[in-house]
C-alpha cells in the first residue's frame, strides 16, 4: 500500500505545483468557456468529456511553454503542454527530464511506441511512453507521455490514470488533444469518420 500512496502523493504534488503558476496573458476567452492559446491557436475547452479544465497558464518561461490542466473523477489527471519550436523536434529528447523523474521514483517503462492519432487523411505521428508507478491487485497506476510536432509547436499530452479502469478516459483525452492540434495548429481539415485510437498494446521496449 505504501508505494501506491507515495505515487499518488507525488502526482498530486505535481498537479498542484503546475496549477499554482498562471499567466493569463498567453490565453484569451473562446466560445463555450474555452481558452484560446493565442500564439499557437490551440483551444483548451472547459470540458473534454469526463475531464474538466482546472487551470491554465505558463509552464516553463525559459522555453516559452504554456499548459492547460484537467482532471476527471477517481483521480485521473491530464495535462496539455504547448511549446514553440526553435529547431528540429525530437520528442524522446524533449521528454528526457520527465522520464528521468519517473524512473527516479521507481516508475517502470511498460510501453514505448509511435502512434497515429487524429483521424482523417493525415493523422499525427505521436511518440508515446508509459510508466507503471504502482499496482494493487488488478489496479495498475500509470502515467503516459505523448508528444508530437505540429507546425512550429510541440504538443505534449500527459495523463495519470489507473488501468484497466480508466482506459476509455485515457483514449478520449489523447484523441481530443491531438485532434485539436491537427485542426487548429496544423490547419488540417477536421477528421472525417472514426478518429484513430490511441493504442493500448505495449510496444517492445528493448533492454527493459
Amino acid at each position: 500500500m505504501r508505494p501506491i500512496l507515495l505515487a499518488f502523493a507525488t502526482l498530486a504534488f505535481t498537479a498542484s505545483a503546475v496549477a499554482q503558476t498562471t499567466d493569463i496573458d498567453a490565453f484569451k476567452d473562446a466560445g463555450n468557456n474555452g481558452k484560446l492559446h493565442i500564439a499557437s491557436g490551440f483551444v483548451c475547452p472547459q470540458y473534454i468529456e469526463h475531464f474538466e479544465r482546472d487551470a491554465f497558464g505558463e509552464r516553463d518561461p525559459s522555453a516559452g511553454a504554456d499548459y492547460c490542466l484537467y482532471s476527471a473523477r477517481d483521480g485521473v489527471y491530464g495535462t496539455i503542454t504547448l511549446t514553440p519550436l526553435k529547431s528540429a523536434y525530437d520528442a524522446k529528447t524533449a521528454l528526457a527530464g520527465e522520464f528521468t523523474e519517473q524512473e527516479g521514483i521507481g516508475g517502470k517503462v511498460i510501453a514505448e511506441s509511435t502512434i497515429a492519432i487524429g483521424g482523417g487523411a493525415a493523422p499525427i505521428s505521436v511518440y508515446s511512453r508509459t510508466y507503471e508507478t504502482a499496482h494493487l491487485e488488478n489496479d495498475h497506476y500509470r502515467i503516459q507521455f505523448a508528444s508530437g510536432a505540429m507546425g512550429n509547436w510541440a504538443v505534449e499530452a500527459t495523463i495519470e490514470y489507473s488501468s484497466p479502469r480508466d482506459e476509455d478516459k485515457r483514449k478520449i483525452f489523447l484523441n481530443a488533444v491531438f485532434t485539436e492540434a491537427l485542426v487548429h495548429i496544423a490547419k488540417a481539415p477536421p477528421p472525417q469518420g472514426v478518429v484513430v485510437p490511441a493504442e493500448t498494446a505495449p510496444a517492445s521496449v528493448p533492454g527493459r
